[in-house]
């Protein structure tokens, strides 16, 4: 089963509060917007362990997270950020940002 300090990515994202539910978590993983160490996550079963770095893409925002340890619930926003480091780049300001078209 689990290896201990082991999680499954669909459970930690939804422990992380990375979602609201571990079915979008699911969904995320599956359409292959997770990334475990740089390689596209396969399955929502696969595991996550302490000093992976997940990068998770969500709308138009790019997330980068160290995995600090597992989540044993999903607890209040001050209680997941214990669960990660966050490494996203900052966002870029709304005036410097390119144009998705050109009319």
């Amino acid at each position: 089963m689990v290896g201990e300090g082991r999680q499954r990515i669909d459970k930690w994202l939804f422990f992380s509060r990375a979602v609201k539910s571990r079915s979008l978590a699911a969904k995320l993983v599956i359409a292959g917007r997770v990334r475990i160490n740089r390689d596209k996550a396969a399955q929502a079963s696969d595991l996550v362990k302490a000093g992976d770095v997940l990068t998770i893409t969500l709308d138009r925002r790019i997330l980068v997270w160290k995995v600090l340890g597992p989540g044993a619930r999903r607890g209040p926003a001050d209680e997941a950020r214990l669960l990660y480091e966050d490494m996203s780049p900052p966002p870029t300001p709304k005036g410097e940002a390119v144009p998705d078209a050109i009319p």
